[in-house]
């Protein structure tokens, strides 16, 4: 498990907000378009599961949702049924969750809540793994000559635990490098002391691409969220640069900033907004006292689930701190993420699908979307 670290900004969060100050902002240098067909060709969907989704590195969840060792949880979300457990040394694993006798699900899809996991019991015929995967009981075992229980175990994945954040991939070749390399930032923030206070999965009826295009953007803001969270944000610039595949912004203004240290962690965090999008399908959303994760998982070329997870400093002590966090949890998760960005998402699945929108077109504001729908294409 990733150990809490100290608070203070990376050298490139630092150099983001230098560049608001400088009033430096990323622009794109025309207008850009993407054919509606990328979010409505099943056959194009088909290709970015086979070719980008099952071959990359993909967030599953924070940290802290295994925040005991001997836990699991059932995760279905990608198509594959998986067991993200933390065993009693406290390392994360990624395990199908198919028994290896005659491939009974070990944990309920049902149970979408952490369990108690010293073993793992199949509910079919009681064969009994670790949280680490291993085999450790076959009820008689002598029906089954010349089989040992360390012979086999259940399936494992590639994944890495790195910045408070658990990674997998289908592929046993992927690259993790970039994982590891974001992680700096997350450090930063110290997501792996986080406190877990709440996830939610919502079924969003739009292309999964369509749900990433609202994050990629601050040109929305002011106009989309006027009656929820656009007070919370100035209208100001952006600035963006890249980790690896996955992008890094900061949005603010240079007055803001003007008389903000920039080694004062949390003034530099009241004064600018930090997103990330981690390639290809997650958003992390960091306010200045507490931290959204945004899991995108594709379901069908017009369908895809969120799994929105909000990560606090501490676990709520008293009822002042659990009213103010649920407020929090109710206005972005409910009002702004739910109500006005997956409902901006659907409309615009809508009108693509009637055929009456032609290209998407996108200003220069919008850079950053074009750049993820090209980083895509290198995929396909």
């Amino acid at each position: 498990m990733d150990a809490p670290v100290a608070r203070r900004p990376t050298a490139g969060q630092v150099a983001l907000a230098e560049a608001i100050a400088r009033g430096e902002q990323s622009l794109g240098e025309r207008i850009e378009t993407i054919p509606a067909d990328v979010y409505l060709n099943p056959s194009r969907f088909d290709a970015e599961m086979e070719r980008l989704f099952a071959v990359v590195p993909l967030v599953l969840a924070p940290t802290a949702l295994l925040d005991r060792i001997e836990t699991a949880v059932s995760h279905d979300g990608y198509g594959s049924p998986l067991i993200l457990s933390r065993d009693r040394d406290g390392a994360a694993h990624i395990l199908a969750n198919v028994c290896r006798h005659r491939g009974t699900r070990l944990i309920s899809p049902e149970d979408d809540e952490p369990i108690a996991a010293r073993r793992i019991v199949c509910p079919y015929h009681a064969w009994t793994y670790q949280s680490d995967g291993a085999l450790v009981g076959i009820p008689r075992v002598e029906c089954f000559p010349g089989l040992h229980t360390n012979d086999i175990a259940l399936t494992r994945f590639a994944s890495r635990e790195c910045g408070g954040l658990l990674w997998f991939a289908k592929s046993p070749q992927a690259d993790f490098t970039d994982a590891q390399a974001v992680a700096a930032d997350f450090d930063a923030f110290d997501f792996a002391g986080h406190h877990l206070y709440k996830r939610k999965t919502h079924a969003v009826a739009a292309n999964w691409k369509q749900v990433i295009d609202a994050f990629l953007e601050a040109y929305h803001v002011q106009r989309l969220h006027a009656s929820t969270i656009a007070g919370f944000f100035a209208d100001g610039i952006t600035a963006a640069d890249r980790i690896g595949q996955h992008q890094r912004a900061v949005v603010g203004r240079a007055d803001y900033l003007a008389s903000v240290d920039r080694g004062d962690w949390a003034a530099l965090r009241r004064a600018v907004t930090f997103t990330y999008h981690l390639f290809p399908n997650t958003i992390v959303v960091v306010s200045p006292d507490y931290i959204n994760i945004l899991v995108v998982m594709p379901q069908t070329v017009g369908e895809c689930l969120v799994e929105d997870f909000m990560l606090i400093p501490e676990e709520p002590e008293t009822n002042e701190a659990e009213a103010h966090w649920r407020r929090s949890w109710e206005l972005l998760d409910g009002a702004a993420f739910a109500g006005e960005d997956f409902k901006a998402a659907e409309l615009c699945q809508r009108g693509m699908e009637s055929g009456l929108a032609g290209d998407v077109l996108l200003g220069t504001l919008e850079t950053g979307i074009a750049d993820f729908h090209a980083r895509v294409e290198t995929y396909l």
